[in-house]
């Protein structure tokens, strides 16, 4: 029970303090190509998820039988490993989605959150604690690629639309710069502006 208030708070770290996106600012690639829609930034929120959390797991079982000289290589052998199932499942139960993420869910083998977490953390630290850190990062992700989604799909479209329903609708000129390149930009440095200003009013 001692225990618990520390896997809580290593698992809000990486929600809020260590957020990926707005706070450690990595992934930034995947996020501007798949956050044109609140659909496809819960997609690759999840498989990130998954192949963070399990690549955690097991590279901190066994960071006592990798060498050193072949860290790296191992990392990306184990990662490889879970983005390879959650390819083929996108693949065979998700097309629609799986051809929206496309070159960007192979991609999650070398994003630098997922390499950065097995070097930094899952590799000297236990597996519970590296399993918390996996589900804390990948869920701040997750959040960070449905909120930026979220705003673009409604300010580019009108609307906000999820499995081929519609979850909200405003009266409102689409601007189509939302959904391109640079309305990425846009939202994620007015969300960072936002997230550093609560931070600072907080005090760190």
């Amino acid at each position: 029970m001692s225990d618990r208030p520390s896997y809580i708070r290593e698992f809000m770290r990486g929600v809020l303090r260590d957020n990926p996106i707005f706070c450690l600012i990595l992934g930034l690639c995947p996020t501007l190509a798949v956050t044109t829609s609140l659909e496809n930034g819960l997609g690759m929120g999840i498989a990130v998820i998954f192949v963070l959390t399990g690549s955690n797991l097991i590279i901190s079982i066994l960071r006592w039988q990798i060498p050193a000289i072949v860290r790296i290589p191992s990392f990306i052998v184990v990662i490889a490993t879970f983005v390879t199932v959650v390819d083929m499942t996108m693949a065979a139960f998700l097309p629609p989605l799986h051809r929206a993420l496309g070159i960007y869910i192979p991609l999650i083998t070398v994003n630098c959150i997922v390499l950065g977490r097995a070097e930094a953390y899952a590799s000297r630290n236990p597996p519970a604690l590296s399993v918390v850190d996996g589900l804390g990062i990948g869920m701040g992700f997750t959040l960070a690629l449905v909120l930026i989604g979220s705003i673009r799909e409604l300010l580019g479209t009108g609307m906000i639309s999820f499995m081929g329903s519609t979850l909200l609708q405003i009266n409102i000129e689409p601007a189509m710069l939302m959904i391109l390149p640079p309305g990425a930009f846009f939202i994620i440095g007015l969300l960072m502006g936002l997230s550093n200003l609560i931070r600072n009013r907080k005090g760190g």
